[in-house]
C-alpha cells in the first residue's frame, strides 16, 4: 500500500477563515485518499519547517501531498517546502518548487506572460505612480499573497489629486499596481490528464447588487467573510453555452498558454478578466487552488463530472 503525507500550513492562534480553511482541505483529501487505496497521514508546517521536513525524510513517505499555500500566514515563503522536498527527492503533488515560485510573485508573473505574449494588465510599482494616467482606475495588489488577503473595496482607485496618499507605506517588494479591468471576471480550472491538460468548464463570478460605487471584485470579505454584503452577491455561475464560442475558445487557449508556460503540474487554476470586447486579461495563476469541497476548483471538476477520487488520482498521476 502507497503511503501518503498530507502537508499543509498549521493555522496559527487565532487564525482567520482564510487559513483556517486549508483544514476543510486536508480532510477532503484524506478522506478520498483512503477511498484509492492509500495509507495517509498528516504533517502540518510551522516557522520551524526546516526540521518538520527533516523529519519527514526520515519517515520515507511513497509522496507527499502538499497543501502548503503560506508559512505563518506569509505567502513570501510559500516556495520554500516545495524547494526542500525537491532537495531530499521526495516526491509531491501539485506545482513544482520554480512553478510556485514564478506564479506566487505576481510581478514576475506578469512580465513572463507579456514576454510570452499573454495578455494581462499593464503593472507598475509604488515608485512608479507618476506613470500612471489621471482618469484611469488602477487597481492596488500585494506581490506575494493569495486568497484576496490585502484587497478591499479601497483597493481600486480613480487617478486623481490626491491618490498619492494611498501609497504611503508600500513598499515595492510587497505592493504593485495594475490597469483595472473594469469587466467580467472568469476562473478557468485546469486538470492534469493522460493525453495533457484538460480545461474544465469556466466559471463566471457575478456581482449582484453592486452599484457603480461599488468596484466588482473579488476582496477579502467576499472570498472569506460569510455576512458580508461582499460575499452574499458574489456568486459563482457557469455560464456553459450561453458564452460566445469566441469567447470561450480565447478563454481556453488563455488557460492552456499559461500551463505550458510555466510547465504547470497536477492542477491550477487561471483567474481572467475581460473588458467590454471580451478581450481576455490574466489577472492571476493560482499554481495551488483551494480544493475543499465548497472551493471554486471542485465546483469546476463537478461541473465536468468527475468524482473527486478521479481527480486525486489524476493529480497523483502527475507528481513532481
Amino acid at each position: 500500500m502507497r503511503r501518503c503525507c498530507i502537508i499543509y500550513n498549521e493555522p496559527q492562534q487565532g487564525a482567520l477563515a482564510d487559513e483556517l480553511d486549508v483544514l476543510d482541505q486536508v480532510a477532503h483529501i484524506e478522506q478520498h485518499l483512503l477511498e484509492l487505496g492509500i495509507s495517509v497521514y498528516r504533517k502540518g508546517i510551522t516557522a520551524q519547517f526546516m526540521s518538520e521536513i527533516a523529519e519527514l525524510v526520515k519517515e520515507k513517505p511513497d509522496f507527499v501531498f502538499n497543501l502548503v499555500e503560506s508559512i505563518n500566514n506569509k505567502g513570501e515563503l510559500i516556495y520554500f517546502v516545495p524547494a526542500l522536498l525537491n532537495l531530499n527527492s521526495i516526491p509531491y503533488s501539485g506545482n513544482s518548487l520554480e512553478a510556485i515560485f514564478l506564479t506566487s510573485n505576481k510581478t514576475i508573473c506578469s512580465k513572463t506572460m507579456k514576454n510570452a505574449g499573454i495578455n494581462n494588465p499593464q503593472s507598475y510599482l509604488p515608485s512608479q505612480i507618476k506613470l500612471l494616467k489621471p482618469g484611469r482606475k488602477y487597481i492596488v495588489k500585494p506581490i506575494w499573497e493569495d486568497g484576496s488577503l490585502g484587497i478591499t473595496d479601497k483597493s481600486v482607485f480613480e487617478c486623481k489629486p490626491g491618490f498619492e496618499e494611498k501609497f504611503k507605506g508600500l513598499d515595492d517588494s510587497h505592493w504593485f499596481i495594475e490597469d483595472f479591468i473594469d469587466g467580467r471576471e472568469f476562473n478557468i480550472s485546469v486538470l492534469a490528464g493522460k493525453d495533457g491538460p484538460e480545461v474544465l468548464p469556466p466559471a463566471e463570478i457575478v456581482f449582484i447588487n453592486y452599484d457603480a460605487n461599488r468596484p466588482k471584485i473579488i476582496d477579502f470579505k467576499a472570498k472569506w467573510e460569510m455576512e458580508s454584503f461582499e460575499y452574499i452577491n458574489t456568486v459563482r455561475e457557469f455560464p456553459g453555452n450561453k458564452l460566445n464560442n469566441q469567447l470561450v475558445s480565447n478563454l481556453r487557449k488563455a488557460a492552456l498558454s499559461c500551463w505550458n508556460l510555466f510547465d504547470l503540474k497536477g492542477y491550477a487554476r487561471v483567474d481572467v478578466r475581460t473588458d467590454s470586447n471580451d478581450n481576455v486579461f490574466v489577472i492571476d495563476i493560482n499554481g495551488n487552488p483551494c480544493i475543499s469541497p465548497d472551493g471554486g476548483y471542485i465546483a469546476a471538476t463537478r461541473e465536468a463530472g468527475y468524482p473527486f477520487t478521479i481527480v486525486l488520482q489524476r493529480i497523483i498521476d502527475d507528481l513532481n
